[in-house]
């Protein structure tokens, strides 16, 4: 649906809310939970909890599980307990464990006496895992048969166990001890005689995630095999849960949005809140341990031109093209940065490949700085002849800049190449290789370089 199809959407329900509230949940029964879910932030928190109770069980706890978190705490606090304890059953696992987390203790106290025994369980296993972990995130919608069984018994337990539409292409095959050693496919179990085993099915060369693994680490293998999910084991080899593409691809979309921050020289947070929901001080505080370290560093860029005053001033069309010659090093430090940085986080690249990647790098620079230096010299003959004074020849002129900023292209590149590596090196994280700082760092190379390409040429 696109938005000006949603949006007439969610005015008719509007209407429907004022006149015929029946035919009002007929329609947001039909619809997606996550347009119920943006349908219901549109209202005051008692209609929105008023229509959600009045919706079948099985969509409460999806369309729920839909909104953001200081919504549901709203909702939650609303709520009488006794009534949400049935929300909170229907929500997919993940998600129910979520929101138990960040409800302080008090509140998880209130609630766990109505639930029932199994949801009770479930929610406290999953939130016992560390924070960013495999076993933080997944769910335990999933369905398990034994090998030894045969496909019409496989059957039977599927709907017993009744996993999620989208949760029920793979059926993992375990044996006694809930150990894994397989899978089926749907098409598999549909496609066997009813009286074969599921043994006769069985995949058991599968792709597995571990409870205390990196969630980034399995969701790029999500990616990377382009599987609907994949199944985490704790250190017996049993399975307990499992990670779904769409968990893959909210934990990628946070990580390159921590990557882009760091980059640009933003502290990172664990906040994913969005921009209009944080408030300016907290963007200050993202944002301002780098900018003023970075204008410390700066101090030394002032530095290097009160040096070269004398310079300067004798040549004034020096200083015409400083300006050129600083940008362009901090456009391609960054450029280099960035597709190393990229190399990295795909594991394309490793710490071992360090000579090759420079190596590269020094080869694209060398291509780049061949091609800028022809343009820097007709640039420098047409707008600035008019500069020129005895002694100095507008050729010779034009040759030293041309020069000076090939060099800086070549050493920015090997420099925006080199940061993320010794990050990686040293086990942090690449990224923190900032834009800035690059910036910060070629601004003050290129001067340096500058200076004593003209003061050797020009002298």
């Amino acid at each position: 649906m696109n938005n000006a199809a949603e949006l007439t959407q969610k005015e008719h329900w509007e209407e429907l809310l004022a006149q015929q509230e029946g035919e009002l949940i007929k329609s947001l029964e039909g619809a997606p939970a996550v347009e119920v879910a943006d349908f219901l932030v549109r209202l005051s928190p008692t209609q929105s909890l008023d229509l959600l109770t009045k919706l079948p069980l099985n969509l409460q706890g999806g369309i729920f599980a839909e909104l953001d978190e200081a919504y549901q705490l709203i909702l939650y606090r609303l709520a009488n307990k006794k009534d949400f304890a049935e929300i909170f059953t229907y929500m997919p696992s993940g998600a129910r464990a979520d929101f138990y987390q960040n409800l302080d203790g008090k509140e998880q106290v209130r609630l766990l006496p109505y639930l029932t025994k199994k949801t009770r369980e479930n929610v406290i296993a999953l939130s016992s895992y560390p924070p960013q972990t495999a076993g933080s995130i997944m769910s335990t919608d999933f369905a398990t048969v034994l090998g030894d069984m045969t496909i019409k018994q496989a059957i039977h337990k599927l709907k017993e166990d009744a996993p999620s539409k989208k949760m029920i292409y793979y059926v993992y095959v375990v044996d006694a001890n809930m150990r894994m050693i397989g899978f089926a496919s749907l098409k598999d179990l549909i496609m066997a005689e009813p009286d074969d085993l599921v043994a006769k099915s069985l995949h058991d060369n599968f792709i597995y995630g571990v409870v205390d693994e990196d969630q980034e680490a399995v969701a790029e293998r999500i990616e990377k095999y382009s599987l609907v999910a994949i199944p985490i084991l704790n250190e017996d080899g049993q399975l307990v849960g499992i990670v779904s593409y769409d968990n893959a691809i909210d934990i990628i979309r946070i990580e390159q949005t921590e990557d882009m921050e760091r980059f640009m020289g933003i502290v990172s947070t664990e906040e994913t809140a969005d921009y209009l929901k944080v408030s300016s001080f907290q963007h200050f505080k993202k944002r301002v341990a780098w900018i003023l370290g970075l204008f410390i560093t700066g101090i030394l860029s002032s530095f290097v031109i009160h040096q070269h005053e004398y310079l300067l001033e004798r040549i004034t069309v020096l200083a015409l093209y400083l300006p050129m010659i600083t940008a362009t090093g901090g456009n391609t430090g960054s450029q280099a940065a960035s597709v190393v940085i990229r190399a990295l986080s795909l594991g394309q690249i490793t710490l071992r490949n360090w000579l090759v990647v420079i190596f590269k790098e020094t080869k694209v620079a060398l291509l780049l700085a061949m091609a800028l230096f022809f343009l820097a010299f007709l640039k420098v003959l047409l707008l600035s002849s008019y500069n020129i004074l005895e002694p100095y020849s507008i050729y010779r002129i034009a040759f030293t800049i041309g020069v000076a900023l090939s060099i800086q292209v070549v050493t920015s590149a090997i420099i925006g190449a080199t940061l993320p590596l010794i990050a990686k090196y040293f086990n942090g994280d690449p990224a923190v290789a900032a834009s800035p700082a690059i910036t910060t760092l070629v601004d003050i190379t290129g001067m340096i370089i500058y200076f004593a390409i003209a003061i050797a040429m020009l002298s």
